[in-house]
């Protein structure tokens, strides 16, 4: 073998296609585009999914449930990985350092998978009831936090009967009443 003579595999490389260029191409006269019709024309588009008109496939299907936006932002904690935490108080921040939650984590919640070595203190993380028990088990103790209440919409304040009711409800009123 000489350099001079080396070449690819026979069929490892295909010859560059000469579209529109005369019968002899085999992509003459058309140019593989078919007869007549948008897309054989220059700048025939359409979107991605159009079907000439007919509803199309992504709208034809009903749509079902959405992904909340925090979902990202809420982490997950095995009890058994409460061992990796360097020390024995529990917090966000510890739990970030030892690489359990992502960074991004802004919450997070333990639940109960695996075993609870040492006693833990743990505070700012909320707990499930079978998390808080072992933890509470192994001698540790699990501080509550508070979850944010949903806001409530103001009610309007109902004006007394007889200043917001009906005429005939006021003359009603009015009737019943002691004479002076």
């Amino acid at each position: 073998m000489e350099l001079n003579t080396i070449k690819p595999a026979d069929g490892s490389r295909k010859p560059r296609r000469r579209v529109a260029r005369g019968g002899g191409s085999g992509l003459g006269k058309t140019a593989g585009r078919g007869h007549k019709g948008q897309k054989s024309r220059a700048g025939g588009f359409h979107k991605v999914g159009f079907e000439g008109g007919q509803m199309p496939l992504q709208r034809r299907l009903p749509k079902r449930g959405f992904l909340a936006v925090t979902i990202v932002k809420a982490a997950e904690v095995r009890s058994g990985d409460l061992a990796r935490v360097e020390g024995t108080a529990i917090s966000l921040a510890s739990l970030k350092k030892a690489g359990v939650v992502a960074e991004t984590a802004e919450r997070a919640k333990i639940i109960l998978a695996g075993e609870v070595s040492k006693a833990f203190q743990v505070s700012g993380i909320a707990a499930s009831k079978g998390a808080k028990a072992a933890i509470e088990k192994a001698g540790g103790s699990v501080a509550a936090i508070e979850a944010p209440q949903p806001v409530k919409k103001l009610a309007k304040k109902a004006k007394p009967a007889a200043e917001g009711a009906q005429p005939e409800a006021k003359a009603k009123a009015a009737k019943a009443a002691p004479k002076k």
